[in-house]
């Protein structure tokens, strides 16, 4: 005798096989007997986001000619254009270029972070906005760095808090650095030709505030028209560059 339940044998039901080729189509011929209903085979259509035609038939007449877009017209005129030239694809875009050279290329750099305890190391800009690094020397663990930038030369301003990325040992070996980085947002209808966008650095830490606006000078980034050159073995590709 034993206490385990009694076993009882599994009922496996096979499932029905799709019937073949043949099978379907005599299926599918043989008209439907509901009164009323008219049997037809199911046919499948393919249509875009707005349930139009993916495919349109045109049927042309002798000596008449097709019609071709424009858009169709000017893209094959400026490939003409570029397959024939000799010299490379040049054409001109508005960026925001810095007015001062990267704090972190000159050679007073850690001199001057060991006097204001802070220093933007550098600056990029793009499509959406400028980021950039800063360094602040390590004088207390709660510590608090932001951005306080403007587009009107200071009539208005905003300012964004830095975010900790690293810490580094100072070229002396014996404290350490952290490394911040921003983001500044700027709208595109600010990047006009001369519009100007200046910012400064702020440390608070221990009750102290400390400041690097490139010696009171604030940093500045200009818009200006910058020149980009394509080879001309690109030109099938030069569309995606706009």
């Amino acid at each position: 005798s034993t206490c385990d339940p009694a076993l009882r044998p599994i009922i496996r039901r096979r499932a029905r096989s799709l019937p073949t080729l043949p099978e379907r189509r005599k299926r599918a011929a043989v008209p439907c007997r509901v009164p009323g209903c008219q049997s037809r085979m199911n046919r499948v259509r393919f249509a875009d986001a707005l349930g139009l035609e993916l495919t349109e038939v045109k049927v042309f007449q002798t000596g008449e000619d097709p019609s071709i877009p424009l858009h169709v017209l000017s893209r094959l005129s400026i490939n003409s254009d570029l397959w024939y030239s000799s010299s490379d694809l040049e054409f001109t875009m508005q960026c925001l270029v810095p007015d001062f050279q990267q704090p972190a290329d000159c050679m007073d750099f850690s001199s001057r972070l060991q006097e204001q305890q802070v220093c933007l190391e550098r600056v990029s800009s793009s499509d959406l906005g400028l980021s950039g690094t800063i360094q602040v020397r390590n004088i207390a663990f709660e510590k608090r760095v932001s951005v306080r930038y403007t587009f009107n030369q200071w009539q208005s301003l905003h300012e964004v808090c830095a975010h900790w990325r690293s810490s580094i040992p100072e070229k002396n070996g014996q404290d350490q650095v952290d490394v911040f980085t921003f983001f500044l947002p700027v709208p595109p209808f600010l990047l006009q030709l001369c519009s100007v966008v200046q910012f400064a650095a702020r440390y608070q830490v221990s009750g102290q505030e400390y400041w690097d606006n490139n010696g009171g000078k604030n940093y500045s980034l200009t818009c200006r028209t910058h020149a980009l050159k394509m080879p001309r073995e690109c030109e099938e590709s030069w569309i995606h560059f706009i």
